[in-house]
């Protein structure tokens, strides 16, 4: 080998510092999915499998029983179905707030708007239990107790989506929107053809981030619903499987039923995923 060849080697190896990166980030995304790995496959053991000492990584025989008998004991069916229709209408009532509500605050001169726009970041400090009271009040008193719409209509505005949109919005051209004005779109045409496709980055980002919150919220949903247990969300349910949570021999019963609970906002983060990461590398350049 030439001296000009073993000087150019070097050159395409990782540094010391890049590997040791690229190891630490290995490392803690191996620790972050174990939980989640560990709960699927924990799902396909035999309840001897599951009991056994040490324990078994990999079932050697996988099996659904534990799907089946979830379904024996949850009525799974109906609760992800109230679960998909709470997360996606909420979900979408924030979208087109938070897309309307930013379209303002970062395009419009208004009085107050600064002040107005402080009050609404304040509201984001507020801990959801100060809420939770006169939330519940307000709900009864239009009649709203125990129904899905109860835990949906309160929610369809969200302070931090509003935050974001404004945000990303403020970085659309002001000249792109004036155009658009000039030739005699709406607002609502700018907002939805113009301003929308500009910060999709953000929407899926925000769309991810209310689906898997209102998928997985418990206290609130409980609140309202009263005991009504047609209308409990897939959360809720599951927490009948905690009596089953005493004895090994369960596990993989427990391990089902979050494993489906899981599922859904796994999928929407998938598919939802490079426009996520998107929005960050977007957000780091603005600021």
């Amino acid at each position: 080998m030439s001296a000009g060849s073993s000087s150019r080697l070097p050159r395409n190896c990782p540094s010391r510092r890049e590997a040791l990166l690229a190891t630490l980030m290995l490392a803690v995304a191996v620790t972050s999915a174990f939980p989640l790995v560990w709960m699927v496959l924990s799902s396909l053991k035999t309840p001897a499998e599951s009991m056994q000492v040490p324990p078994v990584w990999i079932p050697r025989a996988p099996s659904l029983d534990a799907y089946e008998k979830v379904s024996g004991v949850v009525n799974v069916g109906r609760s992800m179905w109230n679960s998909l229709v709470i997360a996606s209408i909420t979900t979408a009532g924030i979208l087109v707030t938070s897309m309307m509500a930013g379209y303002a605050f970062a395009k419009y001169h208004f009085p107050g708007r600064s002040l107005l726009f402080s009050v609404l970041i304040a509201t984001m400090f507020l801990p959801p239990i100060v809420t939770l009271i006169p939330l519940y009040r307000l709900v009864g008193s239009i009649g709203l107790n125990a129904s899905l719409a109860g835990i949906i209509v309160p929610n369809l505005a969200n302070a931090f989506g509003i935050f974001l949109m404004r945000q990303f919005i403020s970085g659309v051209p002001d000249d792109l929107i004036d155009a658009a004005r000039m030739d005699g779109a709406s607002e609502l045409l700018i907002l939805y053809k113009i301003v929308a496709p500009s910060v999709a980055p953000a929407i899926a980002a925000l769309a991810l981030f209310a689906f898997v919150y209102h998928w997985n919220s418990y206290l609130w949903p409980l609140t309202v619903l009263q005991g009504n247990a047609d209308a409990y969300p897939i959360v809720i349910s599951l927490s009948r499987l905690l009596s089953y949570n005493r004895g090994a021999v369960n596990t993989g019963l427990v391990m089902a039923g979050a494993t489906l609970a899981v599922l859904p906002p796994l999928i929407l983060f998938v598919l939802l995923q490079r426009f996520f990461v998107d929005s960050i590398v977007g957000s780091a350049i603005k600021g």
